[in-house]
């Protein structure tokens, strides 16, 4: 689950950078695309430490 969820905000991520990117208006200010991206790798890490601890098992 914290997979699923790091991946659905890497592209929310992605999508406010390529729209920012387009010329269009971003829907994320700088500090709330940092809150994301952080967010991102913080469920990333916490989803590579839990199955490394099921694979211990």
């Amino acid at each position: 689950m914290p997979l699923l969820g790091a991946i659905i905000l890497f592209c929310i991520f992605t999508a406010n950078v390529g729209l920012g990117a387009m010329g269009g208006s971003p829907f994320l200010g700088n500090v709330g695309e940092m809150l994301v991206l952080v967010a991102a790798a913080v469920m990333f890490v916490v989803a590579i430490l839990k199955s490394e601890a099921a694979t211990r098992k």
